[in-house]
């Protein structure tokens, strides 16, 4: 797992340093293009997958001092927030459809998709993680998920103020 987790730490972090070198050369253009986001959905969504994850490591303990119907219903509302977490990007991300802007309007875009876009792919593994460890509830395996999960809160913690707040 460790493995995996560094690989995808160093791919986000490649992709941060690429958009910001890029924000370099054009920051009013980059600053007009953040002006279009969801700063309050965001923070909110940073709010969401903070308490996710804090629920991922609470299953764990609760796991292991043997309350595991408390573990797995841990497992199952950090995993009903990632759906959340997922719920408010989609309706960001049609709301930017509806404005007509797509990945290739400009290339704050492109990583904003891009990098937004396969953290969204890191939810989605990490809810089908958190689910089928609640069902399998083995200690090393709440473990290793909850693991995973951290990775992806770390991502966003990473993501939400490089993309969101920078100026």
């Amino acid at each position: 797992m460790w493995v995996l987790i560094i690989s995808e730490l160093l791919v986000f972090g490649a992709g941060l340093l690429a958009f910001m070198g890029v924000r370099l050369t054009d920051p009013s253009g980059f600053a007009e293009a953040q002006s279009h986001l969801h700063r309050t959905g965001a923070a909110l969504n940073t709010g969401v997958l903070v308490t996710s994850g804090y629920l991922a490591a609470r299953a764990l303990i609760w796991r292991k001092t043997l309350a595991r119907t408390k573990a797995r219903l841990a497992l199952i509302a950090a995993a009903v927030l990632g759906v959340v977490f997922l719920i408010i990007k989609g309706a960001e991300y049609a709301d930017k459809a509806a404005q007509g802007i797509a990945w290739d309007t400009h290339p704050f875009y492109t990583f904003y998709y891009l990098l937004t876009g396969f953290h969204a792919a890191h939810v989605v593994a990490g809810i089908a993680l958190l689910l089928l460890v609640a069902w399998r509830d083995d200690p090393n395996n709440i473990e290793a998920s909850a693991q995973f999960w951290h990775m992806v809160d770390l991502v966003w913690v990473l993501l939400f103020p490089v993309i969101y707040l920078l100026g």
